[in-house]
C-alpha cells in the first residue's frame, strides 16, 4: 500500500474507540509513519470545550483531520441520555471543524451515522434522502446533532472553501468496540449477553424488540478502509464531493455501507452460534424496534473504487476474539 497522506500530520480525534482505532491501524498499514500521527485522548483533549481545541490546532497545525470522535450508543443509551447525546456531539464537532477551517487544515473527514436519514426512506437509503421526512424518534437528539455536522462541512465549504466531507457509516462492530449490556449498540450487546448467558449456562436469552426490523452491519476495519480511501482521492475525484459549487441539492456526505442486511432475529441466531450459546432466543416485543429497516444504498462509494472485503460470520469471529481477549470479565 502507498502512503495516503505523504508529508501530512494527521489528526485522528477519537483514535481510542472503534472507529478511531481502526484508522489508525489502517493508516499504519497503508504505510504512515507513526510521527506523522497526531493522537490524543480525551483527558489530554476535552474535544467538547473551544478554548484547548483552538490552542491544539494553532499549536499542532494538522494537514488531515478525521474526526471520529462523538459520544454513541443504542437504543437504550439514546433513550436516557438524549440531552448528553445532542449537546457533547454537536460541541465536538462546532469546536473542530471551526479550528480546522481557522488554521488551514487541506481535507477533514466528519464521521456521521446511518440514522441521519428519515426512518420511514425508501430503501436501500441514498445520500438524496436527507431531510425529507422525518427521524427516528429514539435517536433524534443525536442523529440532528450529526446532520447539524453536515451542514457546518458544507456551510464551511461553500464560504470558506475548506474539503470537508461526510460519511455515513452503516451500523458498525469490530475490535475496540463497547460492550455494555445496555448502553452499546446490537452487535456488540449481544455478544456480551450470548457470552455471560453461556457462562452462567442460562436457559434462555431475551432480546429487545420484536426481532423484525432490518440492519446492515459492517466490519470497522472495513469502514476504516473505506475512510482513507476517500481521503485518498486525487482531486478531481474529492472535490466533487464537497459540494461547493454545486446545485443539485445533494449535501457532501458519502454512504459507506456493505449492500445487504440482514433481520435482528438472524443476527442473533449468528452471534449465538459464533459465541457457542446453545440456549432459547425470545423477544420483547413491548421494547422498541427502532427503524424498521436501515439499508445504505453505497453506490457512490463503489463507483469511487471501494467496496467491503469481510464477510458478516468471519467479523462476528474477529469481533468475539477481541471481546474474549480484551473485554470479556
Amino acid at each position: 500500500m502507498t502512503n495516503p497522506h505523504p508529508r501530512a500530520r494527521i489528526f485522528v480525534a477519537g483514535h481510542r474507540g472503534m472507529v478511531g482505532g481502526a484508522i489508525v491501524r489502517n493508516l499504519l498499514a497503508r504505510g504512515v509513519d507513526p510521527s506523522a500521527l497526531i493522537l490524543r485522548t480525551h483527558e489530554e483533549l476535552d474535544l467538547a470545550e473551544q478554548g484547548p481545541v483552538d490552542a491544539f490546532f494553532s499549536k499542532e497545525r494538522p494537514d488531515v483531520v478525521y474526526l471520529a470522535a462523538a459520544r454513541v450508543g443504542g437504543i437504550l443509551a439514546n433513550n436516557s441520555y438524549p440531552a448528553d447525546f445532542i449537546r457533547d456531539n454537536l460541541a465536538v464537532q462546532t469546536n473542530v471543524l471551526h479550528a480546522a477551517s481557522r488554521n488551514g487544515v487541506s481535507r477533514l473527514l466528519f464521521l456521521g451515522s446511518s440514522c441521519i436519514y428519515p426512518k420511514l426512506a425508501a430503501q436501500p437509503l441514498s445520500e438524496a434522502s436527507l431531510l425529507t421526512g422525518p427521524l427516528e424518534e429514539t435517536n433524534r437528539p443525536y442523529a440532528l446533532a450529526k446532520i447539524a455536522g453536515i451542514e457546518m462541512c458544507w456551510s464551511y465549504n461553500r464560504q470558506f472553501g475548506t474539503q470537508f466531507l461526510a460519511v455515513m457509516p452503516t451500523n458498525l462492530y469490530g475490535p475496540g468496540d463497547t460492550y455494555h449490556p445496555q448502553n452499546s449498540h446490537v452487535i456488540p450487546a449481544l455478544i456480551r449477553r450470548f457470552h455471560e448467558a453461556k457462562r452462567s449456562q442460562a436457559p434462555s436469552v431475551v432480546i429487545w424488540g420484536s426481532g423484525t426490523p432490518r440492519r446492515e452491519f459492517m466490519y470497522a476495519d472495513d469502514m476504516a478502509d473505506a475512510c482513507v480511501h476517500v481521503m485518498a482521492l486525487p482531486d478531481e475525484q474529492f472535490r466533487p464531493l464537497l459540494a461547493a459549487d454545486r446545485n443539485d441539492g445533494l449535501a457532501p456526505i458519502v454512504n459507506i455501507g456493505v449492500g445487504e442486511d440482514v433481520t435482528i432475529a438472524e443476527i442473533a441466531a449468528m452471534v449465538a452460534e459464533t459465541v457457542g450459546y446453545t440456549g432459547r432466543i425470545e423477544y420483547d416485543a413491548t421494547k422498541p424496534d427502532g427503524t424498521p429497516r436501515k439499508l445504505m444504498d453505497s453506490a457512490r462509494l463503489r463507483a469511487l473504487g471501494w467496496e467491503a472485503s469481510t464477510p458478516l460470520r468471519r467479523g462476528l469471529r474477529l469481533a468475539y476474539q477481541d471481546f474474549t481477549k480484551n473485554r470479556a470479565e
